[in-house]
């Protein structure tokens, strides 16, 4: 594995872990987060792009372009659905929910990607499981029917756009990163168009975390995060995903001064042991 390609992904999901924290401080709804964090990411990496003298070869390989672009749709909606399950069942569930994500992921790899399903791999993944159920137990007694939804649907956006985005061979790094937040802005756009139309009232205070959610942990996260997917296995994608929803209990706690029980701590050790057990076994009989 691309041991490279594996610290960009890593360091992409510490990025995200923040983001709950970032936005707590953004008195905005939803859709309008996400429509000014993807706005303000996606002209970062265009001005990147440029400054680098990428070049775009969308017309060269057009099926990649389409696989980036519907992944893109998906992101943009993922976010949207996942941004509202916070507002109405709260981060705990929200974050359950949309971690299913990775679980549709690994059971159908195999098949959509022909990647082997190693007993290491089911091992590591089934600690996961058991390790986000004990860090987000206390919340699955909600029964808010909206909130559940929208965070099921975050979790099938998720598949869609991990797993389409892995379709694309020839184009990756920045050029994959600004196709994929540029679209998923459009769609964010289309949305928030046609609910209320483009004027946000944004607080004066509320801006500084608004370039910090939007540069650092869009921009910048977003191309950490899918530069190197097409060259991780997509079951260490969705295994190691889980270190997102991990570091944001770690940081609400260092940040926020919420406390984590006994039992959050065993799930966040399960977290942990179990996105690292497939390749640590793997490692040690190469």
């Amino acid at each position: 594995m691309d041991r490279k390609a594996f610290i960009k992904y890593i360091s992409a999901l510490l990025l995200f872990g923040l983001n709950g924290i970032v936005a707590s401080h953004i008195p905005l709804n939803s859709y309008e987060i996400v429509f000014l964090r993807t706005l303000i990411g996606s002209i970062l990496l265009i001005v990147l792009f440029l400054l680098g003298k990428g070049k775009f070869h969308i017309k060269t390989y057009k099926k990649d372009t389409i696989f980036i672009v519907l992944s893109g749709i998906a992101m943009g909606t993922s976010w949207m659905f996942l941004y509202e399950a916070y507002q109405q069942i709260g981060v705990s569930l929200s974050s359950l929910l949309y971690y299913c994500g990775p679980v549709i992921v690994m059971i159908l790899s195999p098949i959509i990607f022909r990647e082997k399903l190693t007993a290491p791999k089911l091992l590591g993944f089934a600690t996961v499981l058991v390790g986000i159920f004990l860090v987000n137990g206390n919340a699955v007694g909600n029964s808010n029917p909206w909130g559940l939804f929208c965070g099921t649907m975050s979790a099938v956006m998720y598949f869609f756009m991990v797993t389409l985005n892995k379709q694309s061979k020839n184009i990756s790094g920045m050029e994959n990163s600004v196709i994929q937040l540029v679209v998923s802005f459009l769609t964010v756009a289309v949305f928030t168009g046609i609910k209320q139309g483009f004027i946000i009232n944004v607080p004066a205070s509320a801006w500084g975390w608004i370039l910090i959610l939007g540069i650092l942990n869009t921009g910048i996260g977003c191309y950490l995060y899918f530069s190197p997917l097409a060259k991780l296995p997509v079951q260490t994608v969705a295994v190691c995903g889980y270190l997102e929803p991990l570091s944001a209990v770690v940081f609400a706690a260092l940040l926020l001064g919420e406390k984590m029980t006994v039992i959050q701590i065993v799930g966040a050790v399960c977290i942990i042991g179990g996105a690292m057990i497939g390749e640590l076994i793997k490692t040690k009989r190469a």
